[in-house]
């Protein structure tokens, strides 16, 4: 009885249909859960923002430049083929860098063609013509031997990233006044300009953010009169602040006393922007439930503020550091520019900038300008990349 109704149920076209149905239900679910992308567990905050941005073209090229420069800065001897502080000929043309060699045709490695002074002169300035020699190619060799250097003091070392197997003179964007090579100056430049602007946000960050944090949380009468001394920093004019300060220092005084009075106004006039941002986030946290429960449970201000508003301070903090790095070179550059920044032997981008004072010099040297082009490559990479972070936490 019972093999004939399970004859007859499965011989049910309808029961049939359904039950195949439910088949291929699960078999489409087991499908789709086998091929899903989709990351079930629970992902850290860190997690969330850096898949946010890495998604951010602009974002991933700020931080691969951001990257380079901090590594070329670092080992800048390694990457500058010529010593910055040797002279040849002044206001030499850039040299020519090809991959085609006038013998072999196209090869994968470049060669170097010197600019040289022919026997034709400029009928305007009566100067010498200076060509590219193209009778006389020079190999370029990856970690070549070049000027001598210590390696982070440990130890003297004479390989470079790239460098003309006959050892002589390579200048890939020209000489300046002295004949110093322009290329090598601007890396090892980029240590003091990098490093100006490093040090000073993070002096602000650290100042700002405290100040900040604390003024908000506690409010009251604290909060009045700190707020009064942040207007009052506010409210000093900048620039005709560097130009007079400047003035207190004697011309004579040597360069790490400069860069020292540098960083201190500008950390002196940065750190009261931030801390009036901070504020304005810290009277809004601290009136969310987490906030007041750990306050009803007797926590410490300074635990609140260290675990608790802090953390969430610091995603705002952050894009504030990557977008003020470019203002603070930008600010480097034109007080080096006017000689109020650092001094000779040292090198940055705002002195390199003092050869190209004068219009007659930028007309007839224009690769004097080529400082320019570091300056508006690090403020891109660190624009990029706040741009790239303000994105990715904003959500979060």
């Amino acid at each position: 009885m019972s093999n004939h109704a399970n004859t007859s149920a499965n011989s049910d076209p309808e029961i049939t249909e359904i039950a195949l149905g439910a088949d291929a239900i699960y078999e489409g679910e087991a499908a789709d859960a086998r091929l899903s992308t989709v990351n079930t567990e629970s992902q850290s905050y860190g997690a969330l923002v850096w898949r946010r941005f890495r998604r951010s073209t602009p974002g991933m090229i700020g931080l691969t430049l951001v990257t380079m420069l901090l590594v070329v800065a670092f080992f800048g001897s390694f990457f500058a083929p010529m010593n910055p502080k040797s002279a040849s000929i002044a206001f030499a043309p850039p040299d020519k860098v090809s991959f085609y060699h006038t013998q072999n045709g196209w090869q994968l490695t470049p060669v170097l063609y010197r600019v040289t002074e022919g026997d034709e002169f400029d009928p305007v300035t009566f100067q010498p013509i200076a060509a590219p020699d193209l009778e006389n190619p020079i190999p370029l060799r990856f970690f070549g031997k070049g000027w001598s250097y210590d390696f982070m003091g440990l130890f003297t070392a004479k390989r470079h990233f790239f460098a003309p197997t006959d050892g002589g003179t390579f200048h890939v964007l020209g000489t300046d006044k002295l004949g110093r090579d322009i290329f090598s100056r601007g890396i090892i430049g980029a240590r003091v300009s990098l490093a100006i602007a490093l040090v000073s946000v993070t002096l602000i960050t650290i100042i700002g953010t405290m100040v900040g944090i604390t003024s908000g949380y506690l409010g009251g009468r604290f909060d009045l009169w700190l707020q009064r001394l942040v207007e009052v920093f506010l409210a000093f004019p900048q620039l005709p602040l560097y130009l007079a300060l400047a003035t207190l220092i004697p011309a004579t005084a040597p360069s790490p006393l400069f860069i020292t009075f540098v960083v201190l106004v500008i950390v002196g006039l940065g750190w009261a922007q931030l801390s009036r941002e901070v504020r304005s986030k810290t009277m809004s946290l601290r009136r969310i439930d987490y906030v007041r429960a750990a306050q009803a449970v007797g926590s410490s201000d300074a635990r609140i503020i260290t675990r608790h508003i802090l953390p969430n301070v610091l995603s705002h903090v952050i894009v504030s550091v990557t977008l003020g790095v470019p203002t603070i070179i930008l600010l480097e550059s034109f007080l080096g520019f006017l000689g109020l920044a650092v001094k000779p032997p040292m090198i940055s981008w705002g002195l390199m900038l003092q050869d190209a004072g004068t219009f007659s010099v930028i007309g007839s040297y224009p690769w004097i300008l080529s400082p320019v082009g570091f300056v508006l490559l690090a403020v891109f990479a660190f624009n990029a990349l706040g741009d790239g972070l303000r994105d990715a936490i904003d959500p979060y």
